[in-house]
């Protein structure tokens, strides 16, 4: 069964300057072979509100003609969000680059009020669960974290579990830190499945701080944890045959 490399890309956002973004996502990047990525929630502006002057249109997304050229280019595949706009809406959406520009999308259903993020952005209202290289993701944005029932894991009509990996893109402040940790370790736990999360770290314009934490975590709760809180790319490897053997010595969703 096929192994899969996933990278995470920890960086410091640039507020609101796409071009010095995709410069240091270059830099990051630089080098690195993998099967998937993941760049942080609004990975060119950082998690901003201005609508107005950042967001683009899904039709014509300079931003998501980047990406498609950069997973083209590492044979890659690439999980990120950023601000659109689409039928007079604006999203925080998620998009899943394949290597061959093929995008599946998934907007953020759960809008973070506490900085009126549902005041500016639409929220989505569909589970995405994306198939790549044998593998299935569920895509989840930042605040998603916080909601389990809307990342439920089950056995399909095939007697399979609905996905295999959850992956959640964020800017999450460092002083919540320790929520982020426990909530990614009890969603690998619940739903049997890898947990892989990627925050940013540095400061934003708002004055928050970002202490980065990003993490694997597998079926049983174990984690890899990026400990540093500082710009870095680390690869992990996720193996099927050993999420599987977890599910089959404890078949807890097969009791859903």
């Amino acid at each position: 069964m096929q192994d899969l490399r996933i990278t995470l890309v920890q960086a410091d956002q640039i507020w609101e300057d796409k071009s010095a973004n995709f410069h240091n996502y270059t830099r990051l990047l630089n080098g690195v072979e993998t099967d998937l990525i993941l760049l942080p929630e609004m990975f060119q502006t950082g998690f901003t509100m201005n609508t107005a002057e950042m967001g683009e249109s899904y039709k014509e997304s300079p931003s998501i003609g980047w990406l498609q050229e950069l997973a083209k280019a590492k044979q890659s595949a690439i999980y990120t969000s950023l601000i659109i706009e689409d039928d007079s809406k604006y999203y925080n959406r998620g998009v899943f680059v394949e290597p061959t520009g093929e995008v599946t999308i998934y907007d953020k259903r759960k809008t973070f009020t506490l900085a009126r993020e549902n005041e500016y952005f639409a929220n989505g209202d569909q589970e995405v669960i994306v198939t790549f290289k044998n593998w299935s993701f569920q895509l989840q944005i930042c605040y998603d974290l916080r909601f389990p029932e809307i990342v439920r894991n089950s056995i399909d009509s095939n007697h399979q579990p609905k996905y295999d990996v959850i992956l959640y893109v964020a800017n999450w402040p460092e002083k919540r830190s320790e929520h982020w940790r426990c909530l990614l370790r009890a969603r690998a736990i619940e739903n049997q499945a890898y947990v892989i999360g990627v925050n940013r770290v540095g400061s934003d314009q708002k004055g928050h701080t970002y202490s980065g934490d990003s993490k694997l975590v597998n079926a049983l709760g174990e984690e890899q944890i990026l400990t540093a809180s500082a710009e870095m790319t680390t690869t992990f490897v996720i193996n099927k045959q050993e999420l599987n053997e977890i599910r089959e010595m404890i078949p807890f969703l097969k009791d859903r």
